[in-house]
């Protein structure tokens, strides 16, 4: 069994196909601005474990390589992986049968059998028929703890302890639980997100959908990048204050003391991998739906021979932005108050092929959805400067974008 990639001419049957909504209906998509895949049935699922050797992984993967007339990032077999924000569990990637791509404006398939080769159109058209399930009529939606409790308990609890120890930063989050008088439909969700959130990076694996607007690392070829944010602000519905609201980020030492903590570990971490890396020299603010953040965009030049995808991932999860600074006591610190197992929330999410390449999210703005229930997750980043106040209406911000799509 060998992938075999060919490009598909302007007057190919599935040129045409629109690909957020075809990965929508068959449960493995990744959008970004250079690469869309939609992926379409599974031959193997792959074990990836972060706490170990990433390299199995990547070799099985490769060792499906065909022939590829193509030759782009994404195309040859495919791996999308989902994996948690508890490095210490191990994940596992999910290698389709038939993809469906575009990568860098280029159109083109990937089959790893025969019969997928032959039939594609066919498939392809069954799952964009697919009736879609009907909106619940009632959703109750319940909450791992008060907003009281998260301001009192988690946030100011973290500051303080962040204020009188060697703890620069803990990135604390809280829950959100759906049960629906009938099944979700993930493809409504994801059709809601692709719409509302049009420059994040969607995707749908294994039940497990995002629209993050944060990318933990890509490579492609010794190219590697990453956009890490931190630090937020809400959006107003008033021009004025919400001008206001950006300029304030923009000056907030707050604000550019958790962004500035994120920034030098990545660049410390990824130098390790590098023959050059660097970052703009002032963050800008990245404006979404629902709030702003602080972004800055880091690219460096990877060593020879190149570390793959994966191991780019093992080494920067979590960062500072969703874990913390020192990265072993944060992640004591939020095993110990935080109260609720993260899962998948705050975990890499993305696709790596055959030769390496791959692009991975930081799975914020997320929900895991089962059948009639559904959990979504939010949390900001604590430091001695923090607000309580201020970081639990954050954490309301981010709720809200998220339920906008089940509703």
């Amino acid at each position: 069994m060998y992938a075999r990639s060919t490009s598909l001419g302007s007057s190919d049957p599935l040129a045409s196909v629109d690909l957020v909504r075809l990965g929508a209906r068959s449960g493995l998509l990744w959008r970004s601005p250079d690469v869309v895949l939609a992926g379409l049935g599974a031959t193997h699922r792959l074990d990836v474990d972060l706490s170990a050797e990433v390299g199995e992984a990547q070799n099985r993967l490769s060792d499906l390589r065909g022939e590829d007339q193509v030759d782009l990032p994404g195309t040859g077999p495919v791996g999308f992986a989902a994996l948690n924000f508890d490095a210490t569990v191990s994940g596992y990637a999910i290698v389709p049968e038939l993809v469906l791509g575009e990568s860098e404006g280029v159109r083109f398939i990937t089959a790893l059998t025969t019969d997928a080769a032959s039939t594609a159109v066919d498939v392809v058209n069954g799952v964009l028929r697919r009736p879609l399930l009907e909106q619940p009529e009632m959703v109750q939606l319940e909450l791992d703890r008060t907003a009281e409790s998260f301001r009192d308990e988690v946030v100011t609890v973290a500051r303080d302890r962040i204020a009188e120890s060697d703890l620069e930063k803990a990135v604390l989050a809280r829950a959100l639980s759906l049960t629906a008088s009938s099944e979700f439909e993930p493809a409504r969700i994801l059709d809601r997100l692709a719409d509302r959130f049009r420059s994040a990076l969607l995707f749908s694996i294994d039940g497990f959908l995002g629209a993050s607007p944060e990318l933990l690392v890509s490579r492609r070829d010794r190219t590697v990048r990453a956009h890490p944010l931190a630090g937020t602000a809400s959006r107003l519905a008033d021009t004025d204050a919400d001008a206001a609201a950006v300029a304030e980020l923009l000056a907030s030492s707050k604000d550019r003391v958790e962004h500035g903590i994120t920034i030098e570990w990545l660049l410390a971490e990824l130098l390790e991998f590098s023959s050059y890396v660097d970052a703009e020299p002032e963050p800008s603010v990245v404006t979404l739906e629902n709030v702003h953040h602080l972004g800055t965009r880091v690219e460096g030049v990877l060593s020879e021979p190149p570390a793959s995808v994966l191991e780019l991932v093992q080494a920067l999860h979590p960062t500072p932005a969703l874990g913390g600074r020192p990265q072993a006591e944060a992640l004591a610190l939020i095993d110990e108050i935080e109260g609720f197992d993260r899962l998948r929330y705050g975990g890499p999410s993305g696709w790596f092929d055959g030769d390496g390449n791959g692009q991975f999210a930081v799975s914020v703005r997320t929900a895991q959805v089962n059948g009639r229930t559904a959990r979504i997750a939010a949390g900001g980043g604590v430091v001695a400067q923090s607000d309580p106040e201020s970081e639990l209406r954050e954490t309301q911000a981010k709720f809200r974008a998220m339920l906008g799509s089940f509703f």
